[in-house]
């Protein structure tokens, strides 16, 4: 696996730990405090998104000029190799795509959890009157 796949499956690893500990329960302190840090990151992490768009294009692009294997001139060893780079691009299309989802479900889930805050204040505000 090269560099930048290492990359981008630990950052996807990073994002699942990061989704679940936003969606677990926890005390309303706890779970505004781990919010605010998340929004914090959630800016400066945004490069995850052109950086898998990026990658989703270079694979389209080398599977266009790949050669094909598909004739009787082949042997067992091409159309191996051939089948093992169609399932590798695959795996990293799929990839690229849990990262851009999971930016976006993060995303999402502090931006809930921020409108539910301020909406949990102007409630207060309401019956303080």
């Amino acid at each position: 696996m090269a560099l930048q796949w290492v990359l981008l499956a630990y950052t996807v690893a990073v994002e699942a730990a990061v989704a679940i500990l936003l969606t677990i329960p926890s005390p309303k302190l706890l779970k505004k405090r781990i919010v605010s840090l998340i929004s914090l990151i959630l800016q400066p992490a945004l490069f995850v998104v052109p950086f898998a768009g990026f990658q989703i294009l270079d694979i389209y692009w080398k599977n266009e000029h790949r050669l094909m294997c598909t004739s009787e001139i082949c042997t067992a060893a091409e159309r191996d190799r051939y089948e093992k780079t169609n399932y590798k691009a695959q795996r990293n299309v799929i990839l690229c795509v849990c990262a851009c989802l999971l930016y976006w479900c993060i995303y999402r889930i502090c931006k809930y959890n921020q409108e539910i805050e301020r909406l949990e204040e102007v409630e207060k505000r309401y019956k303080e009157q």
